[in-house]
């Protein structure tokens, strides 16, 4: 089968080394990865945002299938522009990738289906309507703009801004760029992130994974596409099954309610979840693979990612096989990053001895020159450890973290112990059981 998978990141680096397996992939990238072209049968360079593009290319191709991954791809259309061709599409529209792009339509669709795992929020378009908003929840909020803003652009009360003046300033600015802002409350808890296959209709969930956010060590600086991510199974390690299915049941009304207002949703649905004393609270959705969380999830699919995709385009998705093992994602990133990162830095890669020490490596945000590595000036290079226990996984990535060279760095506390505990302590102190 030829597979046509559009994405340039090392999310379709992973997606594509699953597909791979047991179909002929063709890419369309925004800039040469050079795993992903070494992977592919076929691939092209072209604005991966612009559909008249897109369509030159792909017209008269002979494409089974084919799989849009980005955000922003999503959000420019890319499916619809691929299904017109008349191919076999199984990632979703434009009209229903709105359950990300736009968090106006997520929040007021949750809200008009009675969804459980909503939270309180206000859709501001003036400034006396942001004042009270942030008045009546006694400004302890979250910050949001409507768009996309590659996970970027959330501001929190007391973890990103300290003072009410802040708050306000930030929301006055968005209010001046989008012409709208959302304002929710703060949740406190646990974050963790359930990704799921959907065929329009049936949901098939794939193990729970929490991201790591923060750039730097102990959960401190700004806020990042994600340093790193772990699973444990079935059940991250603060986790009840009670809240994995409160969780689960979110995404299924979720689904419906899709169907129900606009069409079905075809693809990869993620929920990014705040685990609360009252159970998991949704923050926000996604309509394709998290990354880093693919990483992790792929890593453990024991079945056909492209008879996967496949039945997702037909409409008979059942059921699908995951290893019950444990998995770390980490994240190198530039020197520098994410404030001033540092680009056009060579960077030398030993992958004969990271797949020795059986590590994956998944590249990012780099790029090739006379077949020498650079980064740019968002993450690089991903190492992803798969074992039966989480420390001896992170143990492994570090163990192997010298066989990456150059002016890049990670952080080195995340699926340590230490953090872990940390966080399972916290969730229990939420809880009161402790």
């Amino acid at each position: 089968m030829n597979i046509l998978v559009v994405g340039d990141g090392a999310r379709e680096h992973a997606i594509i080394e699953m597909l791979s397996k047991d179909s002929s992939v063709f890419s369309l990238m925004s800039r040469k990865n050079p795993a992903i072209a070494n992977l592919s049968k076929d691939y092209f360079i072209c604005d991966i945002l612009n559909p008249r593009e897109v369509k030159s290319w792909a017209s008269g191709k002979r494409i089974d299938l084919a799989f849009v991954s980005p955000d922003a791809a999503l959000g420019a259309g890319i499916s619809d522009t691929l299904m017109e061709l008349g191919i076999s599409v199984c990632s979703p529209t434009k009209d229903v990738a709105d359950i990300e792009c736009n968090k106006q339509f997520a929040r007021q669709l949750m809200q008009d289906h009675n969804i459980p795992g909503i939270v309180d929020f206000f859709i501001i378009d003036n400034e006396k309507e942001l004042r009270d908003a942030l008045r009546e929840l006694n400004y302890s909020v979250a910050v949001k703009p409507i768009g996309l803003t590659g996970g970027k652009g959330v501001k929190v009360s007391e973890e990103n801004i300290l003072e009410k003046d802040g708050i306000l300033d930030y929301g006055k600015s968005l209010l001046k760029k989008d012409g709208k802002v959302l304002i929710e409350e703060k949740l406190g808890g646990q974050e963790f992130t359930l990704q799921a296959f959907c065929d329009g209709t049936n949901l098939v969930f794939m193990p729970p994974v929490q991201d790591h956010k923060r750039a730097f060590e102990n959960d401190q600086g700004p806020n990042t596409g994600g340093m790193g991510s772990y699973s444990t199974g079935e059940l991250l390690p603060f986790m009840k099954k009670l809240d994995l299915n409160k969780a689960k049941l979110t995404m299924k009304k979720t689904i419906e309610a899709l169907k129900k207002e606009r069409a079905e949703f075809k693809g990869i649905l993620y929920g990014q979840f705040m685990l609360t004393k009252y159970g998991p609270k949704i923050i926000e959705y996604n309509a394709r693979f998290g990354d880093p969380e693919a990483m992790n999830v792929l890593n453990l699919l024991n079945s056909s990612l492209s008879e996967i995709f496949t039945r997702i385009f037909e409409g008979t998705l059942e059921k699908v096989d995951f290893l019950d093992k444990s998995t770390l994602v980490k994240y190198f990133v530039p020197e520098g990053y994410p404030d001033r990162p540092v680009k056009s830095s060579k960077i030398l890669i030993n992958e004969d001895a990271l797949r020795h020490k059986k590590i994956k490596v998944y590249y990012a945000s780099v790029y090739e020159k006379e077949r020498e590595i650079y980064t740019t000036t968002s993450r690089s290079v991903a190492l992803c450890s798969v074992d039966e226990n989480i420390y001896v996984a992170q143990k492994k990535i570090e163990e192997c973290a010298g066989y990456l060279n150059g002016p890049i760095w990670h952080r080195k506390d995340i699926g340590t112990k230490e953090l872990i505990e940390k966080r399972i302590n916290h969730m229990n102190l939420i809880r009161g059981t402790i």
